[in-house]
């Protein structure tokens, strides 16, 4: 089974019910690429009833002239004319394609870039011709244009859909079976690495090591991954030179507005509405203390969302010129020194991730957070978990630890001291939790979870 499909069953399921109605309707697919969009129509478009069409850059005569062949594959010799318009050709198809047809357009922000009459052709047949049973699939990577071409009030295509679905990164609890991890602590290594983007999980699958993926795909000049963010981000931006500087500075450890300012030179005002495009697209999350306004803004932090790009920023981005002159092995040895302390970032959300989806002391949770601030003696304090039970009548405080060598029992006295200064805990019944990467031997104060314990319910 291709990695796009082990978590899918519903989207598979929603998409085969749309292309089984009687009547013609509209599927819109959007959502980062490399995440399985083209696999999904594909495992739904049947060939006897199906044109696909992928758009491109070039200009709509010789893209009218693609699309013709690909429908002439089920309506003989639609091909054998031109077609002056949009209009004329899609007129044609819909008035000869078979009940059931289904027109597949894949990227088709592409299409619309040098058609843009095409979404109001589209919502004509769609409206006017229902009946006739030709169904509408259409998938883009880019977001911001997808959205705008569906989701905006003003959009021809707006309201039409009855299926739209963004198609993310895949749970990180699949990535062990689709590396064949037998060891759950190596699963979350490579989650920190790829995320959850199935196709780099296929291309890594071909590497008998993280270590030697990562050479050969990331690190590498002439790695299939070694430009992905720029792509990412041509999808979504007209400029991105403003967004990888931003997206930089986080990787390097700058997460606050204001040093991210600094760095830039620039007023911290001047990049709220960028930093607030990429929270939008998806990229950047911005991060208040558990329990805390999204309006406190002296305490809100950003980071990077997903695990490869934060992994990109941190160690490619920052080596662009070693690695282009060559000296591959010294970067590869950076990030042998480096990746314990990316992992545990990762873990640490990981932890936070599962803590809804576990019953812990009796409790169910709702999400969960981190805290930083004055504790109740007034000095710093940062807690890597925290939630309430969602009766309200328990607090959950835990620290999230990767090392190899981590003394649990000392991590468990430090917990408790902790709790005893974070302030709000009221009356409420306190449950202290550990995420550590081993099991530990003694017994402790503390409701311990592991790698496997974490994967096995983010799935």
């Amino acid at each position: 089974m291709p990695f796009a499909f082990l978590d899918r069953k519903e989207e598979v399921s929603r998409l085969r019910r749309l292309v089984a109605r009687r009547e013609g309707a509209l599927g819109v697919l959007y959502g980062r690429r490399r995440c399985g969009k083209s696999r999904l129509l594909h495992e739904v478009l049947r060939p006897a009833r199906s044109v696909y069409y992928v758009a491109d850059d070039r200009e709509s005569a010789l893209q009218r002239a693609s699309l013709a062949t690909e429908v002439a594959r089920l309506i003989p010799g639609f091909d054998r004319v031109g077609y002056p318009e949009w209009s004329a050709l899609f007129a044609r198809l819909w008035t000869e394609a078979r009940r059931g047809t289904v027109l597949a357009l894949d990227e088709f922000p592409a299409l619309v870039a040098v058609a843009p009459e095409a979404p109001s052709l589209l919502q004509k047949h769609l409206d006017r011709d229902a009946r006739g049973g030709v169904h509408l699939l259409l998938a883009g990577s880019s977001q911001r244009m997808m959205q705008g071409l569906v989701l905006e009030r003003a959009a021809p295509l707006y309201g039409r859909a009855v299926e739209i679905m963004k198609v993310g990164p895949l749970a990180p609890g699949w990535i062990a079976k689709a590396l064949r991890l037998a060891d759950p602590a190596r699963a979350v290594e490579a989650y920190a690495v790829w995320g959850g983007v199935p196709r780099y999980w296929e291309l890594a699958a071909e590497h008998p090591s993280l270590e030697a993926a990562v050479r050969a795909l990331v690190l590498s000049s002439l790695g299939v991954l070694y430009d992905e963010p720029t792509g990412l981000l041509l999808d979504d931006l007209r400029d991105t030179t403003q967004a990888s500087s931003i997206l930089s500075l986080i990787g390097q450890g700058c997460h606050r507005l204001s040093e991210i300012a600094g760095r830039l030179a620039k007023p911290a005002t001047s990049l709220s509405r960028p930093m607030q495009r990429l929270v939008e697209l998806g990229l950047v999350r911005r991060e208040v203390p558990f329990g805390a306004s999204t309006r406190d803004t002296k305490r809100t932090t950003y980071d990077v969302v997903d695990p490869f790009m934060r992994f990109w920023y941190r160690f490619v981005e920052p080596n662009r010129s070693r690695l282009e002159a060559g000296r591959l092995e010294a970067v590869v040895g950076e990030v042998r020194g480096r990746l314990a302390a990316h992992v545990a970032g990762v873990w640490e959300e990981l932890a936070r991730a599962s803590v809804p989806r576990l019953r812990v002391r009796g409790h169910t949770w709702g999400p969960a957070g981190r805290w930083w601030g004055p504790g109740e003696d007034r000095r710093p304090l940062e807690v890597d978990v925290v939630a309430e039970s969602e009766d309200g009548a328990a607090l959950l405080i835990g620290e999230a630890e990767w090392g190899d060598a981590a003394d649990a029992s000392r991590l468990a006295a430090e917990l408790q001291r902790k709790t005893k200064r974070f302030p709000g805990r009221g009356k409420r019944d306190v449950v202290i939790a550990l995420w550590l990467r081993r099991r530990p031997r003694a017994r402790l104060p503390a409701v311990v979870f592991t790698p496997a314990d974490v994967l096995r319910v983010l799935r």
